[in-house]
Formats: C-alpha cells, sequence, structure tokens
C-alpha cells in the first residue's frame, strides 16, 4: 500500500529496497524490541491471571468477567483527559513510566500468593492499577509511532509491529501454559512482570527527538488552565466525531469489542468448567489459532493494495461472526479443531483491520492532534469493553455460560455495518498525510462541525 504522497514528498523520499526496512533504523528498531518483549510476557499473564481466579481462588464466573470489567474500567475514566495530557508531554517518558508500574503492579500478586495472601480482590486493584498505566502507554504509544515512522511509511511501521503481536501469540500461549503447569499461575506472572522492565531498557534508549511540544497555560488562572484543558479534550472528541470515516471505524470497532467480550468476559471459565481444557491445551489452541493473525501481519498490505483500503476494513471486521459462532458450536469433543479456527479468524481479521485503519488514523491526523484523537478513539471503542464483559457475567450467572457464548457470537454479525454503509468502504488509497492547517482550531468548533479531512479521490 503506498501514501499519495504531495509530489514534493515523493521526489524528496529515497526509495529503500532493504527487506528488513525500518528495521534498519535504530530508534525504529529499539521501539520494535520493546514492543516485541512486552507482548511475549503479555500472552503469561492473559493466560496466568484469569486462571488464578478460576482454579485457585475458585471465583465464579461473575467475578472473573468483573476482573476484565475492572481492567478496562480506566479507559470509561480516564482515556480522555490522558489524551490532552500526552498531547501537553514528551511521549517517551509516559511509556518508560507505564512499563515500570505496570512490573511492580504485577509483581505484587506472586508475593502475595508465597505469603498466603492472596485474594480476588488483590487482582481487582492490579487490574484496575494496570488498567490506568496501560490507559497513558497506548495513548501515547499510538501517537510516538508517528514521531519515530515517517508517515509515508506507517502501514509498514505497523505491520512490523503486528508481527511481533501475531508471533507473541502464536508462541507465547503454549510456552505460558507449560509455566504455568510447572511453576503455577501467581509464580508465571514473574515472566510478565520482567518482560515490562525489558521494555522500558529499550524505550529509554530510543534516541530519536519528539516534534516540541506547544505550551499552554502559562499565566493562566488554575480556573482558566482547567477551561483550556476540558476544551482541549473536547476538541479530540469534536474533531473524531465530526470526522465521518473516524466516527464509523469507531462504531464498528466498539460495537465488535462490546459483543466480543460478553463472550470473551467469560471464555476461559467456558473452556475449562465446559469443554474440559487444561491450561497447556488452551496455551496450544491459543499459539496455533495465532498463526491467522501473524499472516495478516505478512499480507495486510497486499491485501490492501489489491482491492483497496476501505474493501479491506470491511471484510476484515466480518471475520468476526463465523469465528464466534464456531465458539459456540464447540463442544468438548471438537473443541480444540473449531476454537482453533476461530482464534485463526479472529486473528486473521483482527490485525488486518487494525494495522489498516490505525495506519488511516494517523495518516490523516495532524501532530498537535495525535493524542487526543487517538483518546478518542480508545474511549470509544475500549469503553464498550467492560460493559460488555459485565454483561457476559451477567447473562452467564442468570442463564449459563454456553448462552453468553452465543449472544456474543450472534452479535458479531453487527459490527460490519457502521464501515459497509458509510464512505468507509469507498476508501481506495491511504490519503495524503494531514498538517496542523487541515483541522485548524478544532477546539473552538462545536461538536459534529469539525473539518473532514478527506482523502484523495481514486
Amino acid at each position: 500500500m503506498s501514501f499519495q504522497l504531495e509530489p514534493s514528498e515523493q521526489l524528496d523520499r529515497p526509495v529503500r529496497s532493504s527487506r528488513l526496512g525500518l528495521l534498519r533504523e535504530p530508534d525504529f528498531a529499539k521501539l520494535w524490541t520493546a514492543e516485541t518483549i512486552s507482548q511475549f510476557g503479555t500472552q503469561v499473564s492473559l493466560l496466568a491471571i484469569p486462571l488464578v481466579a478460576i482454579s485457585i481462588l475458585q471465583a465464579s464466573a461473575f467475578e472473573v468477567a468483573l476482573l476484565g470489567t475492572i481492567e478496562f474500567l480506566p479507559f470509561l475514566l480516564f482515556t480522555l483527559p490522558a489524551g490532552a495530557w500526552v498531547d501537553r508531554l514528551p511521549r517517551r517518558p509516559i511509556l518508560i513510566v507505564g512499563d515500570l508500574g505496570r512490573a511492580v503492579s504485577l509483581t505484587s500478586i506472586p508475593i502475595a500468593y508465597a505469603l498466603g495472601g492472596l485474594t480476588i480482590w488483590q487482582l481487582y486493584v492490579v487490574g484496575f492499577v494496570n488498567g490506568v498505566l496501560t490507559v497513558f502507554f497506548d495513548v501515547a504509544y499510538q501517537s510516538y509511532v508517528p514521531a519515530i515512522v515517517d508517515r509515508d511509511r506507517l502501514v509498514e511501521g505497523n505491520s512490523k509491529l503486528e508481527v511481533s503481536r501475531a508471533v507473541a501469540q502464536i508462541s507465547g500461549p503454549p510456552v505460558a501454559g507449560g509455566l504455568i503447569g510447572v511453576i503455577t499461575a501467581p509464580m508465571a506472572i514473574i515472566a510478565d512482570a520482567l518482560s515490562f522492565l525489558g521494555s522500558a531498557f529499550f524505550v529509554f534508549r530510543i534516541r530519536r527527538a519528539e516534534p516540541p511540544i506547544a505550551r499552554s497555560g502559562e499565566g493562566q488562572t488554575r480556573r482558566q488552565r482547567v477551561s483550556g484543558f476540558l476544551t482541549e479534550v473536547r476538541g479530540g472528541l469534536g474533531y473524531v466525531l465530526g470526522n465521518v470515516y473516524l466516527r464509523n471505524i469507531a462504531a464498528s470497532t466498539a460495537s465488535s469489542n462490546f459483543f466480543g467480550n460478553i463472550s470473551g468476559s467469560i471464555f476461559l471459565v467456558y473452556a475449562v468448567r465446559e469443554l474440559d481444557m487444561s491450561a497447556a491445551t488452551i496455551g496450544v489452541v491459543f499459539g496455533l489459532g495465532s498463526i491467522g493473525g501473524l499472516s495478516a501481519a505478512l499480507l495486510a498490505n497486499r491485501i490492501a493494495r489489491r482491492i483497496g483500503l476501505g474493501p479491506t476494513i470491511v471484510l476484515a471486521i466480518a471475520t468476526g461472526l463465523p469465528a464466534g459462532l464456531l465458539l459456540a458450536l464447540a463442544s468438548p469433543a471438537t473443541a480444540v479443531v473449531f476454537l482453533v479456527v476461530a482464534a485463526a479468524l479472529n486473528g486473521f481479521g483482527g490485525v488486518v483491520y487494525n494495522i489498516n485503519q490505525v495506519s488511516f488514523r494517523q495518516a490523516i491526523t495532524p501532530e498537535r492532534m495525535q493524542g487526543r484523537m487517538n483518546a478518542t478513539m480508545r474511549f470509544i471503542v475500549w469503553g464498550t469493553i467492560p460493559i460488555g464483559a459485565v454483561i457476559g457475567g451477567i447473562i452467564a450467572t442468570i442463564t449459563t455460560l454456553h448462552t453468553a457464548i452465543w449472544v456474543g457470537g450472534i452479535g458479531a454479525a453487527l459490527p460490519i455495518l457502521p464501515v459497509l454503509l458509510s464512505p468507509v468502504r469507498s476508501l481506495r488509497d491511504m490519503p495524503a498525510p494531514a498538517n496542523d492547517e487541515t483541522v485548524a482550531a478544532p477546539t473552538n468548533l462545536p461538536l459534529g462541525d469539525q473539518p473532514m479531512v478527506r482523502p484523495d479521490a481514486g
């Protein structure tokens, strides 16, 4: 996929033919290494923390669902102000503090377990603290990538980062399952804590300077600063909701996360208690299923080049329906095959979708709006996760685990509608990069009146 660059940019860009591409650039290589290490560690906690609740603390389906709800609750509470803060501060220190804070938080779980004092309430506290740190980290991270990657190479950069994620999702879960079997779930979480330390180390070593941060609020009263801060937050909302492409992408992603977490929040309880799967088997299933995500990371560029950016986004999110139905149709005898295929479909569609829509968002958004745009998108699309998780837990409690899986699977048919029935479907190529003049003074316009950044025709 290629960006529609201005003629002067096309002439000034050197031709890069190395197969390593951005990995030959030291600062991107450090960011990629940090993300890769962190992603491998994350696979351990994704499996270990729910299994601590299920197998060691004997938590109910609702208590397990609540664990996911609490972890994502900060995305409802803090994402919008985080975007305004990220646009006021250097992004690299935020990434480092986020990594170090999560390492400390996770370490408290094996310590409490070793001392015999681990409770479900501690898991809730760790989930909430990590959620707050992840809010700031993720908003800063997505806003930091365009600062170290030229905008005509954002798809390449995001593809390489997704390859890391996909490889971690393939090899990480089997290793996590085996590690849990050998040293128990609480102690296995140490591996994730160490991965955050490794990530912080490599981010610390990045040397490329970020664009200057525009200072605001100097010489103002506290009330004026608070008012200005709230105006900036509102400006981010207006920018996203006033852009027909961004708001429809947000609607699709948010509804996908909502229905996905109705079933996803209780999936491990369902797998352990109804499908009779062990931690090792679940790890192998997740690992094999993640081959779909790796394939997508390698092919996302080619798919979008062949059929266009919009059709790629539409078809990618459509893979959620068959994946969700396979989860509901699985039985103890067919669980491994059905779940591997479901995970592969979900991984393939999700990665193709994310690479293209995230690169599109980054490309059309001016640098000074990156933090607020990413924060607003996170608020909308991840804010539905705790809501879906609570509803999944309630459905599983008052009916059955299988019913909750069915509701999530059937609901997976709906997220395609916002992008299918909007101008998103007609996008062909990546638009020209935006500049600060493209969205002049967005904070002074009412919601819905933001000028829309339209892609070049054809």
